[in-house]
């Protein structure tokens, strides 16, 4: 049964920075591309970050391109959303999912078992 454990949210004011975490159990990590998705008040499940198994593919949402980062440890089962310059638009649950799509307006989402509960980041003015 696969578990999926993200960490990290918390309250920043404008311009701070976050760093999420997101373990994962139950499946070969170092096999499994793996995301991050926001959703804010009111507002659908929106894709963040995507990352290959590999490491080799990596893609943003435009709207945190050049802000955010994600990465990995697969020694771990780990990945990472590290986030600077966060903007108050930046508040939103953030979920950590295996397998996501790669192309940021994909309408897929991952079936259900393969989310995390979510960690809440709210980022003040």
């Amino acid at each position: 049964q696969v578990q999926v454990a993200e960490s990290g949210g918390g309250l920043v004011q404008a311009g701070g920075s976050l760093r999420l975490s997101c373990e994962v159990s139950g499946r070969t990590f170092n096999r499994d591309d793996m995301g991050w998705y926001r959703q804010a008040p009111g507002k659908k499940r929106e894709f963040v970050a995507a990352m290959s198994w590999s490491g080799s593919i990596i893609n943003y949402h435009g709207n945190v391109k050049g802000r955010f980062t994600i990465s990995r440890d697969n020694a771990k089962n780990t990945v990472y959303l590290q986030m600077n310059h966060l903007k108050p638009e930046d508040t939103a649950i953030y979920f950590c999912v295996v397998g996501p799509p790669h192309a940021p307006d994909s309408t897929y989402l991952p079936s259900d078992e393969l989310w995390g509960q979510g960690t809440t980041v709210t980022v003040s003015s």
